[in-house]
């Protein structure tokens, strides 16, 4: 069986690049269908989020589309501060505009829940998330992402953005942890 290792930890085959691109096309019809006549700002999370965020960005059909990025911080190490910081903040003004916030990952929902909740303060006409992986059984608020390339379970994934301490974001392809070889 195919399987990569890192930090001690071996990974097996989730999600192959192929299927993520072709839900990638999916997500960026519905994108493209759902802003037509507006001039929506594209608002990636990094760093996870980039890979996605420029497949579907380069997909949407939107003429007036930009890009702009931002990154959160909200952990020390491997702990949750519980605390959720600006490093590099939007300098955008999205008043009046739809903003699309691109995120690799919704799990418990608390990072994108203050991020939604401190754009609506700066008046934009609507927020919409799109996630490529949403975890429901982790969702700890009342968030829910309007666009969602795959529900999936709450085990530990890495690759297409993912990664384990800053490792693994190149590879193409979703890793899911192997409980059964790291036992």
């Amino acid at each position: 069986m195919k399987q990569v290792t890192y930090k001690g930890l071996n990974f097996v085959p989730y999600l192959e690049n192929a299927k993520i691109q072709e839900r990638i096309d999916q997500l960026a019809e519905r994108i493209t269908q759902d802003c037509k006549n507006t001039r929506p700002l594209f608002l990636c999370v990094l760093n996870g989020a980039f890979p996605f965020a420029a497949d579907l960005f380069r997909k949407v059909q939107l003429p007036d589309a930009e890009i702009s990025f931002i990154r959160l911080k909200s952990y020390e190490g491997t702990s949750s501060t519980g605390v959720v910081k600006e490093v590099l903040g939007l300098n955008d003004d999205i008043e009046g505009r739809t903003v699309i916030v691109i995120e690799d990952i919704v799990d418990t929902g608390k990072t994108i829940a203050n991020l939604v909740a401190d754009l609506r303060k700066k008046n934009p006409l609507d927020v919409k998330i799109a996630t490529l992986l949403f975890k429901p059984q982790s969702l700890q608020t009342d968030i829910k992402p309007d666009y969602v390339g795959f529900e999936i379970p709450s085990d530990f994934i890495i690759g297409f953005g993912l990664d384990i301490d800053g490792l693994a974001r190149n590879l193409p392809d979703i890793w899911v942890v192997s409980e059964e070889h790291n036992n």
